[in-house]
């Protein structure tokens, strides 16, 4: 498909980017994949091999896939829509609507007992929950601390073999917990997305999966977007594999039929739980990069999107995001290296690699990548069913930004 000459994209470079795609295929490390990149007016898509490791059907256009944390800056968009409407405030107190916030203590050291603790200083905000400063979060700085050992075994993560409750017992489960940190103190990663969730469904009176539905998947056309796959499109959900990080053989994490995205989730994890398809998500980054209009109507305010987008971290929030991205990068496979962080997704701040200063979106731990770059006006969506226990979804995703930014023709 990427062949004939576009204003966007060099052939040559296009080119590279098929080759350096199919390249990790054929290396037996990636069954398949879809990816999308786009750029002033011009789209082109490759879907290349197949679902299963085994065979099977083909990679389509319209394949399914699990976004994991590319969730994050699709269903921060809720929220966004509620600040516009003036239905939240950014500094209000979120225990109004999520009273199991409220009077939080907070632990006098991070790798303390459950009861050592101090009072909070403050309440928590809308805004300490945008920027998932809040208090509590995935730290893997912190692995191994009672704190995060009750996280993991209250249920209160998407990673486990047991789903999350429904959402008031969740958040029963986490008003039981301390805070790891002060309100607002520290970038702190995933959990604040799931709470924004039942935030949304609370303040709107409607679950969280139906305002998402009515307020930005139809509006955008987005008819593949969701937190589970209908019956009647099981057959476009790939196997999702975790390889064995010793061995690297393909161990199946997720079927499509009887698996968890087969049927609605009890919690609508706004952190990790969607799934999509490469037009349904180019159709959303692309109203981002259009300040929020998408075709003659509009989605999300100009200001909703330049706060969702552009970094809003202090230095000592920074901190954390920093060290999460430096000290992890054996965990991380070198992602996350960006700088900062808008609210649902990362922002980059500096030039550590082929990417512009300004690019915004995420990656996923079940091999998927999703960023826009106003700069260049550039979207590249890349998606597989490889999870990262081990590197080889993240070298392809570096090799396919590296390759991507190589394509621009000018």
């Amino acid at each position: 498909m990427m062949g004939h000459r576009s204003t966007g994209f060099s052939e040559p470079g296009l080119r590279r980017v098929r080759d350096v795609l199919a390249r990790h295929v054929e290396s037996g490390r990636i069954p398949g994949l879809v990816a999308l990149v786009s750029r002033g007016g011009e789209t082109h898509v490759e879907a290349i091999e197949t679902m299963r490791q085994d065979g099977g059907p083909s990679m389509r256009r319209d394949t399914i896939f699990r976004m994991a944390s590319t969730s994050k800056p699709v269903a921060i968009a809720a929220a966004m829509l509620l600040l516009d409407e003036c239905r939240l405030r950014l500094d209000d107190p979120v225990e109004s609507w999520l009273p199991e916030l409220a009077d939080r203590r907070v632990l006098k050291r991070i790798d303390g007992p459950l009861d050592d603790t101090v009072p909070a200083r403050r309440p928590i905000t809308v805004r300490d929950l945008l920027t998932s400063t809040f208090g509590l979060g995935m730290d893997m700085t912190a692995l191994g601390t009672p704190i995060m050992s009750a996280i993991v075994e209250q249920g209160l993560t998407p990673d486990l073999p047991e789903p999350m409750p429904e959402p008031d017992e969740w958040m029963r489960r986490l008003g039981a917990l301390p805070l790891m940190r002060q309100p607002g103190e520290r970038w702190q990663y995933h959990i604040s997305n799931d709470l924004l969730g039942v935030l949304v469904a609370r303040v709107a009176d409607q679950s969280f999966e139906t305002f998402l539905r009515e307020r930005i998947f139809d509006p955008l056309g987005m008819t593949d977007t969701g937190f589970h796959v209908p019956a009647d499109k099981l057959d476009r959900l790939p196997v999702l594999y975790a390889p064995d990080p010793q061995t690297g053989q393909f161990l199946v994490w997720d079927d499509a039929e009887g698996g968890r995205w087969s049927r609605p989730p009890a919690f609508q994890g706004g952190g990790g739980g969607l799934v999509s398809t490469v037009d349904d998500y180019h159709a959303y980054f692309r109203m981002l990069l259009n300040h929020g209009m998408h075709g003659n109507g509009r989605i999300l305010s100009r200001p909703a999107v330049e706060l969702m987008t552009t970094n809003r971290l202090t230095p000592g929030q920074q901190a954390a995001r920093d060290a999460m991205a430096r000290d992890n990068v054996h965990v991380s496979f070198g992602q996350g290296q960006h700088g900062g962080w808008g609210m649902g997704m990362a922002v980059r701040t500096y030039r550590g690699d082929y990417a512009s200063i300004g690019q915004f979106g995420w990656d996923g731990g079940a091999g998927t990548s999703t960023y826009a770059d106003p700069d260049n006006g550039l979207t590249g969506i890349l998606l597989t069913q490889v999870g990262m226990s081990v590197p080889n979804s993240a070298r392809l995703i570096h090799d396919f930004w590296t390759s991507l930014y190589q394509a621009i023709d000018d």
